[in-house]
């Protein structure tokens, strides 16, 4: 099998995300490949934040509304991943839901490899509503690494 070469991990500024970004990370920095950090976010209005409120809970909803909160969050998930030993990283930051917005971006980079957090995962929320890792898994057509963060 052949390793990795573009490895994609979302983020939307929580410790739980950012412990998938290590993980992704710590793959890039043993197969030599690109990491690409990405962060989806909503344009702030009333109306997003009362959607990531419902989705997220108030403790996370702010870090993923509006674009400068998104850029925090690939900016610092970029640092940690250095530290991990990713050598080759890339931030992206899009307007959008996460799971169409990390589709997208796996099929722009022609990337092999997705790395999300569990989190939401074994909700009742996640079971009825649907959840990031579930819905990513359903969705890619590249492996997807289901890290365990919670």
């Amino acid at each position: 099998m052949a390793a990795y070469k573009t490895v994609v991990v979302g983020t939307d500024g929580s410790d739980s995300s950012y412990r998938a970004v290590d993980r992704a990370a710590a793959i890039a920095a043993d197969t030599g490949a690109t990491l690409v950090i990405a962060c989806a976010f909503q344009p702030a209005s009333e109306r997003s934040v009362e959607r990531a409120q419902d989705t997220l809970g108030d403790d996370v909803a702010y870090q993923v509304v509006g674009s400068n909160p998104a850029e925090e969050s690939v900016r610092t998930a970029a640092e940690r991943a250095a530290k991990a030993g990713a050598t080759k990283v890339e931030t992206v930051v899009v307007d959008g839901d996460p799971v169409p917005s990390l589709t997208k971006i796996v099929i722009d980079r022609s990337a092999d490899l997705l790395v999300v957090g569990n989190r939401g995962l074994n909700t009742l929320a996640g079971r009825i509503l649907g959840s990031v890792p579930s819905e990513a898994a359903r969705k890619s057509h590249v492996d997807v690494l289901i890290v365990h963060t919670t």
